[in-house]
């Protein structure tokens, strides 16, 4: 498949490292009990990977200070302690506060004095510790018990657990509204999907409504616009597991959804480079056919004009791959092409002719657009081609079984050019037999691999009676499979 270039992450990673807000600048005051002389580090969540912001050396009681002139982003931190040990905190406006804890239980004995968003993060992670506990608990009840009855009475309290903790987080979230805890804490809360609606004798009216509330209000707890959230390890999973598992997987739908997250970064630069950035590299790597017109459409909108970031040589090469692949996205007119028709006759009376197998002036020219089928199916190829070997031999027996008798042509289009490559075409097509589809090429231009961006062969296409596009970059039972559900579908 052909895809647009990729931007590397890394530096959009090591600026994002550099980058603070001024203002008052971060003093955290630091104290760990039965800790000294060593060595601490204050890092940043960016997604699940970690960073490093800060490093300070403890004194022999425990004691040393974070501190920077510049404020840090708001976000998620670790304080890394000796021994790949460490303990989270959150950063926002509240920048200059001090936390004492000791080395046997970091959570139960911490205190923080200075940060309203420390207090209530630390006073939650003691109430999810115990219901750890519990929780644990219960686990082991169900594990050492046969009794069906036990086993679904345990289960209850697992679910009482949960629903104990959902109302906790509720709870913190609206006495705590202005505070960034009280964001993230929400964020990580599912949607709750009412029963859906029934008519009076109890039937559900609409099997799909529960599916289109979940989707309308996947991100009713999550705020896609603020940055502080992307410093977290929860950001990315939200929005991928949006785009590849809740909306239908349609290049259409995904655009508009596409769109909608763009806008919503706006809000901070840095998120606005790591959403489009992260889109763009995703819908690059996608091998699902139709997937390259929302990259297409990202690169066109956004990335051309907007990525700030990227150098002229990028920007160029991205517009110039844009160029070539627009036309043919699924959906698209096919572009017409002029090749030359070698009938069968010439490949059979050249096989054991050497100057007939060279000669390139035989067959007749004819345009895309002069055949009339049902389907087209354009299979580039050469005979240099390790793979072609396989796909070509692969294409023609699909098409002696099941196609050749339904109004459906194969246009199979040598790329090769010149004596050599005349020889090694005729060679290709007397050893597998290949007579009876369209043998074509065009020993005068290369002009059809342009207008289709052939780089790599074999390719694929397959169009419509109107030439309209259908499928590309498949295999030959994919391209079997396609033709024949579009036909089963045309037949309700």
């Amino acid at each position: 498949m052909n895809k647009l270039l990729r931007y590397n992450l890394t530096f959009f990673i090591i600026f994002s490292l550099l980058t603070v807000t001024k203002g008052q600048g971060y003093e955290i005051k630091l104290r760990i009990n039965n800790l000294s002389d060593t060595t601490v580090i204050l890092g940043h969540y960016f997604n699940k990977s970690m960073y490093p912001d800060d490093t300070i050396r403890l004194n022999k009681k425990g004691i040393g200070t974070f501190k920077g002139q510049n404020s840090l982003p708001g976000g998620m931190y670790i304080i890394f302690l000796p021994s790949t040990k460490f303990f989270e905190i959150l950063i926002s406006d509240d920048q200059k506060f001090s936390i004492v804890t000791d080395t046997a239980n970091f959570i139960d004995n911490i205190k923080v004095e200075g940060s309203d968003e420390n207090s209530v993060f630390f006073n939650f992670q003691k109430y999810m510790k115990s219901l750890k506990e519990k929780a644990d608990g219960i686990q082991n009840l169900i594990n050492s018990t046969d009794s069906k009855e036990e086993k679904e009475m345990y289960r209850q309290q697992m679910k009482e657990i949960n629903t104990n903790r959902i109302e906790h987080i509720n709870k913190l979230v609206e006495e705590n509204s202005g505070l960034f805890v009280s964001k993230f804490l929400k964020a990580t809360l599912d949607i709750v999907v009412p029963d859906p609606p029934k008519d009076k004798d109890g039937n559900i009216i609409d099997s799909t409504w529960q599916y289109y509330y979940f989707r309308n209000h996947y991100f009713d707890n999550f705020d896609i616009s603020d940055v502080r959230l992307l410093r977290t390890p929860i950001y990315e999973d939200k929005i991928m597991n949006y785009i590849t598992k809740v909306i239908p997987q349609i290049p259409d739908s995904i655009i508009t959804e596409i769109d909608m997250l763009i806008e919503k970064s706006r809000t901070d630069s840095s998120l606005f480079r790591y959403m489009l950035i992260t889109l763009f590299n995703h819908y690059g790597k996608s091998n699902i056919m139709g997937m390259d017109a929302v990259q297409v459409h990202i690169a066109d909108k956004y990335y051309i004009n907007e990525s700030w970031w990227s150098d002229d040589k990028f920007i160029k090469d991205l517009k110039d791959k844009v160029m070539k692949i627009k036309p043919l996205l699924i959906g698209n007119k096919a572009q017409d092409i002029e090749l030359v028709n070698v009938p069968s006759g010439h490949f059979i009376e050249a096989k054991n002719d050497t100057s007939l197998k060279k000669f390139p002036h035989i067959g007749i020219h004819f345009n895309l657009y002069n055949i009339i089928a049902e389907y087209t199916i354009l299979l580039f190829w050469e005979a240099d081609c390790g793979h072609c070997k396989t796909v070509v031999p692969e294409m023609y027996k699909i098409y002696q079984n099941n196609l050749k008798n339904k109004n459906i042509e194969v246009v199979a289009i040598s790329t090769l050019f010149g004596e050599e490559g005349k020889i090694k075409w005729v060679d290709f097509v007397n050893k597998n037999g290949l007579y009876d589809w369209i043998n074509a090429w065009n020993p005068y231009s290369y002009e059809f691999k342009l207008k289709y961006n052939i780089m790599t062969t074999p390719q694929i296409f397959v169009l419509d009676a109107d030439k309209k596009i259908i499928a590309k970059n498949i295999n030959p039972e994919q391209t079997l499979d396609i033709i024949n559900t579009i036909n089963n579908r045309n037949h309700f």
